[in-house]
């Protein structure tokens, strides 16, 4: 199942960050990301940075090494749970 999953979140972000354009001309800029990551394509920048995101995600969880990485990482800021 984790492949699958995997799978699916690879090719949306390499869809997203391919077709960043296409995103920006049919949904619009993003105000936020055009004040704050300093660039006149900074919709298309946290398109594409979104999108990178995504597909490290997607390895990460076809691997198998999210849910190791969760389990080792969360606990130190969740002590008190």
């Amino acid at each position: 199942m984790g492949i699958i999953v995997g799978l699916i979140m690879v090719g949306a972000g390499f869809l997203i960050t391919w077709k960043s354009e296409w995103i920006v001309t049919n949904f619009g800029k993003l105000p936020w990301a055009e004040q704050h990551l300093q660039s006149e394509g900074g919709t298309r920048l946290f398109y594409k940075l979104l999108g990178i995101l995504l597909i490290m995600l997607g390895f990460l969880t076809m691997t198998g090494l999210l849910k190791n990485i969760g389990l080792t990482v969360l606990p130190r800021f969740f002590r008190g749970l």
